[in-house]
């Protein structure tokens, strides 16, 4: 498949800057693969469409207050650094300056006895020695880090609690799994009080969700892989879903791929923990999900393929027509979709 097929003008102005508030109240684009109709709702309308003893999968991952600011002790030159992962005592970062060179000491702007050394650059990341035990990472991100939101929102002062999910649980995450940003605590009650179950899983949503496919070939791209877990009560309660004939309806493209990796994995809907590198895109087939709540993607991304391979792509794109006609906002904090 050519990549230039799932390109898609966006006005710019169409790309959300803030949340809504309540959570609940952006739009909701329902589509329903059946027959291929187009409905527009508000997001807490979303109890009409689910059923008791439907499943609902959330990813409760946590996003790290990942972004950090520092300055090169040599020439005070002022460096963005973005935290995504700790490994053998290094942290593995993106940072806003190439002008750097190993054995160059970066230090925190807020706090400079915090310091790194500049070890080596790999394909995509920086890789940072800190000078300061590797146990207080937590710290270090809690005291100094700030909300890591993705470069197309232009804001910078967006508090962490607007780019978290109201069921987070498990720190990990450097972006958001935005599809769930939409639930309040009210809504949860409210399926929960039509009989729709709720399950948890975590997938750790790295880089690698987020990377634009540069690949001429959609097959040709290779996702980053990211660790996730499925507890065996939510594996229970899934298989008990699937085998009466109940729908399990994935929050978010994290949560499908988490869903569809288990069973590629396992053979089955078993407890799992580990790593994913699944790239789903049109042609994939779907053996756990049969219902999908996303979030407006940007083109050309894995995220946009994988709703395509979902819903249809013929029929996702035109959705897309359709929501850009009517104003509908993209991206982290935009509006959501539900597809049936």
């Amino acid at each position: 498949m050519d990549l230039r097929e799932f390109d898609f003008f966006l006005p710019e102005e169409l790309i959300a800057q803030e949340p809504v508030f309540p959570r609940d109240t952006c739009r909701l684009m329902v589509l329903r693969r059946k027959d291929e109709t187009i409905e527009h709702r508000i997001f807490r309308d979303i109890v009409e469409y689910l059923e008791e003893g439907d499943v609902l999968v959330f990813n409760d991952t946590k996003v790290l207050p990942a972004r950090l600011f520092a300055r090169k002790e040599d020439t005070g030159g002022k460096v963005e650094m973005l935290f995504l992962g700790e490994r053998e005592g290094r942290w593995e970062c993106l940072l806003s300056s190439s002008r750097l060179r190993p054995g160059q000491i970066l230090a925190l702007v807020e706090d400079p006895a915090f310091r790194f050394r500049v070890e080596e650059r790999g394909k995509e990341w920086w890789y940072l020695t800190p000078l300061f035990p590797c146990e207080e990472t937590e710290s270090v991100l809690s005291r100094f880090g700030h909300t890591p939101t993705p470069p197309y929102v232009k804001r910078k002062d967006i508090p962490l609690e607007a780019y978290q999910t109201v069921y987070a649980r498990v720190p990990g995450s450097v972006a958001a799994p935005t599809a769930g940003l939409h639930f309040t605590e009210e809504l949860l009650k409210a399926l929960q009080q039509k009989g729709v179950e709720q399950v948890m899983l975590t997938l750790h949503v790295g880089l690698g969700t987020f990377r634009p496919v540069k690949t001429e070939r959609v097959e040709d791209h290779r996702m980053h892989e990211e660790w996730f877990t499925l507890p065996e009560e939510s594996a229970q309660k899934i298989r008990k879903a699937k085998s009466e004939g109940k729908r399990v309806v994935a929050v978010g493209t994290t949560t499908v791929r988490a869903l569809e990796s288990v069973v590629r994995k396992t053979g089955s809907i078993e407890a799992f923990s580990g790593t994913t590198d699944l790239f789903i895109y049109p042609g994939c087939s779907f053996q756990v999900v049969d219902a999908l709540i996303t979030n407006f993607h940007l083109p050309r991304s894995t995220l946009f393929l994988l709703v395509c391979a979902f819903g249809g792509t013929a029929f996702v794109k035109r959705a897309y027509e359709e929501a850009i006609a009517k104003r509908y906002r993209f991206y982290s904090f935009g509006d959501a979709m539900l597809i049936l």
